[in-house]
């Protein structure tokens, strides 16, 4: 995987954010938010995710119109990024998350990102999401609801349970520590369904 000390090889663009500030894809991230009001976030979280628990059967509905179910996506190490277009560390993050999810998509790493109804209006970001690998989300279906603050980011582990949930947004060095400890795990032996042979 070229790591050194456990990093990704420092050759890659991506991993200098000097180099990511300067991408056309985080121009025009700030293109977009700085034509975002900010506004407040209300609190809207029903419950909070639980580190260690199964990850509740989130089904998300993406701006091409396709369905997942995180359940399905059993054995993938799954990252929910919440974010907001007002919101500056996930102006920087987002792009981070980008890069880092088109290296390690091939590893079992999947990355949507959930954009807050607090944010600009979805039809306004389509070339950020025609820019994005990351696919990105129109409507999610999850007992956590919006969180409070944002960025946040919800790991799910190739197990399926849980494994990081918090405010703040993932720099290389964070990713790095959380990731790609859970991308070396071995993905569970699937399970056939019951009468199946």
């Amino acid at each position: 995987m070229n790591h050194v000390d456990g990093r990704p090889a420092r050759n890659r663009r991506w991993s200098e954010g000097e180099d990511l500030m300067r991408s056309p894809f985080f121009a025009l991230l700030v293109a977009i938010a700085t034509t975002t009001t900010a506004s407040a976030s209300a609190k809207l979280s029903k419950s909070e995710p639980k580190i260690g628990e199964l990850a509740p059967d989130i089904q998300l509905t993406l701006v091409s119109g396709e369905k997942v179910s995180i359940a399905n996506l059993r054995g993938k190490v799954v990252i929910l990024n919440y974010w907001a277009t007002w919101c500056a560390p996930c102006k920087k993050e987002l792009p981070t998350l980008d890069a880092y999810y088109q290296y390690f998509k091939d590893k079992g790493l999947q990355v949507y990102a959930v954009t807050t109804r607090d944010s600009q209006p979805l039809f306004t970001l389509k070339k950020l999401f025609a820019a994005m690998a990351i696919p990105a989300v129109r409507s999610i279906k999850s007992p956590y609801g919006n969180p409070e603050a944002v960025p946040t980011n919800i790991v799910i582990g190739r197990d399926g349970r849980i494994r990081y949930a918090a405010a703040g947004a993932f720099d290389l060095d964070a990713l790095n520590e959380i990731i790609v400890p859970l991308l070396n795990e071995r993905a569970p032996p699937t399970t056939s369904v019951a009468g199946s042979k």
